[in-house]
This record gives C-alpha cells, sequence and structure tokens, in this order.
C-alpha cells in the first residue's frame, strides 16, 4: 500500500522548551538515521518543504558525525513481511514495503562501509531489536535522531532510548512529518518528557568542534 502523497508544510521553528541543559558530546553519542527509505520519501514533494529543508540538513549532520568519529545507525523495514511479523501494524497501514525500490535508503543518505543496519520492527528503532545493546558496545549513552516520520517511529525512538538512559538529543529541521501540527507536537513532546530538541545547526557545531580538537 503507498503513502498518500503528503501536502507541504513548514518546519516548525519552536521555540521548544528546555527543560535539561545537556551537552551533545561526540564521544558520547551515535546518530540514528531513522526510516529514510524510498518508501516512505515518496510521498513527499522533493522541491517542496519539509523534505526541501530536513534531507540537506540529514546529510550535514550525517557528514558531521562521520568526522567526529560518531557511529552511524540506520534503522529500516524490510519489504514483503509475513504478516505474522507484520502484525498489528497492517490494520493501520496495510502490508507495508515491497521487497526493492521501497527498501532503498535514499541515495543522499547511502548507508556507508563501517555503518551500522538495524532491521526495524515496529515505530521505535528499540522494539525487538539490538540498538540498546549497538549503543552500549560503542559505549554511547546520547543518541542524535533524524529522519522520518518525526510524531512515529523519531519521536518514540527518542523516547526509547529516554527510558533506556540514553539521552535523546531530537533534530527538529532534520525530520519531516506528515503535517506541521503534528511535527511541532513531537518536538514540544520530546522537550517536556524525553530530551532536548536542537536545530541542525548546533548540533553540527557541537559535531564539527569535536573534529576540530581531534585534529589539533
Amino acid at each position: 500500500m503507498a503513502i498518500p502523497s503528503i501536502a507541504p508544510y513548514r518546519i516548525p521553528e519552536g521555540p521548544f522548551p528546555a527543560r535539561v541543559d545537556w551537552t551533545l558530546n561526540a564521544g558520547r553519542t551515535a546518530l540514528l538515521i531513522h526510516d529514510m527509505q524510498r518508501y516512505f520519501i515518496d510521498a513527499y514533494q522533493r522541491e517542496e518543504e519539509p523534505i526541501r529543508t530536513a534531507l540537506p540538513n540529514m546529510v550535514r549532520i550525517r557528514e558531521a558525525a562521520e568526522n567526529a568519529g560518531v557511529p552511524v545507525v540506520y534503522t529500516a523495514q524490510p519489504g514483503d513481511q509475513h504478516p505474522a511479523r507484520r502484525g498489528l501494524l497492517r490494520d493501520f497501514w496495510g502490508s507495508g514495503l515491497v521487497s526493492g525500490h521501497d527498501e532503498e535508503i535514499v541515495p543522499e543518505l547511502a548507508p556507508r562501509d563501517g555503518d551500522i543496519q538495524v532491521t526495524k520492527w515496529r515505530y521505535s528503532g528499540f522494539a525487538r531489536t539490538d540498538l540498546r545493546q549497538l549503543l552500549a558496545h560503542h559505549g554511547r549513552d546520547q543518541l542524535i535522531v533524524i529522519g522520518v516520520y518525526a510524531h512515529m517511529g523519531c519521536m518514540i525512538s527518542a523516547t526509547d532510548a529516554f527510558m533506556s538512559d540514553v539521552a535523546p538529543f531530537f533534530a527538529v529541521d532534520a525530520m519531516a512529518d506528515f503535517s506541521g501540527d503534528e511535527h511541532e507536537m513531537a518536538a514540544t513532546y520530546i522537550a517536556k518528557r524525553a530530551g532536548l530538541v536542537m536545530d541542525t545547526g548546533a548540533i553540527v557545531a557541537a559535531l564539527e568542534s569535536a573534529s576540530t580538537r581531534a585534529s589539533a
């Protein structure tokens, strides 16, 4: 079942609450690129907001993370899921992705050698996966979250990170959603209850600062 076309909307700018004073630390963080598969991104008009801004921002964060030595983790849903694996998602979203084109990560963010890929089964990247164990293996207790959709997988993955004592940094302008209202709701919820909302410029600056120190 294809996702209906998503109408353009402006990415919410906040301001969002800041209930914590966490500092993003490249030596403690990982980057989660959430579900940036063609199946989801094909629903957007590439030359319109939010994807016109969100996708280049994701690329900027991804490059800064790699330069800073930050582990890059991808979640991606498999195609042609058996109904037993699809479960209740089928009631809301149908059979989901078809193997092949639908499964591919958009080329701007294609995984590179050394990146970590996690097969995703539910809204949260932590549900029925070893993501928490992977973060622990790499000694990471912070997580930058980018991708789609802000009010579903991104928000719920960030909340699950919080509940696993992994501090989420929610990159509000490096995400896309179904609507501006849902996008803003997600950022507001995370800011109030589970993490720190930041924009791309602040995240890239923090990561580039770490890269500069490492090369000094």
